[in-house]
């Protein structure tokens, strides 16, 4: 069972360290930053944390689909159909504790790091095994992609090496990571 706050958070720091102001991977910039906060505040006093990070996550889901989108994968913006459901139902639940998520927001807002390695570690949401399998890591041939070993098998390690997977991209150079399903 995947930790689908885990997962949320790995989500965030992804989606701030691909806008246009940090690695260039999408078509945001600052969005999940300080401007994007002052912006979407006044429209969504309770709720624009929230907002934020569903803009950023629909533009990486839609870049990262434009790049690489293999058949009978899943990708940190696409993970199986179930997890996706679960991942919806509790948004929730967050958006009714959003002032718990303030500090996480805060921290993201101005990452000031180039090392989406360092960054995931430094906020626990990678282990020492997590970070030992990112070095097994490489780029496809042509450099769009990060292929993961073995299938998914819908762990939280998985999640983790997905998200550590785009650390194998280079600024204004996405590498999509992606893993093959059991079912596919």
């Amino acid at each position: 069972m995947i930790d689908l706050e885990k997962l949320f958070r790995l989500r965030l720091v992804v989606a701030r360290f691909g806008e246009l102001d940090n690695a260039g991977w999408w078509n945001t910039k600052g969005q999940l930053g300080k401007l994007g906060a002052s912006v979407l505040r006044r429209g969504f006093p309770r709720s624009y944390r929230f907002a934020q990070a569903r803009s950023v996550f629909a533009v990486a889901a839609q870049r990262c689909d434009e790049v690489f989108n293999p058949p009978g994968c899943v990708t940190l913006w696409k993970l199986p159909d179930a997890v996706e459901e679960d991942f919806d139902a509790q948004w929730e639940h967050w958006l009714d504790r959003a002032s718990d998520w303030n500090p996480f927001f805060e921290q993201i807002e101005t990452l000031g790091d180039t090392d989406l390695i360092e960054i995931l570690h430094r906020m626990d949401l990678a282990t020492e095994a997590d970070l030992e399998a990112y070095t097994g890591l490489r780029r496809s041939a042509e450099g769009r992609a990060v292929l993961l070993p073995g299938v998914y098998g819908g762990t939280n390690s998985d999640v983790a090496l997905l998200a550590l997977g785009f650390a194998r991209g280079e600024p204004r150079a996405l590498a999509v990571s992606y893993a093959r399903r059991a079912d596919a």
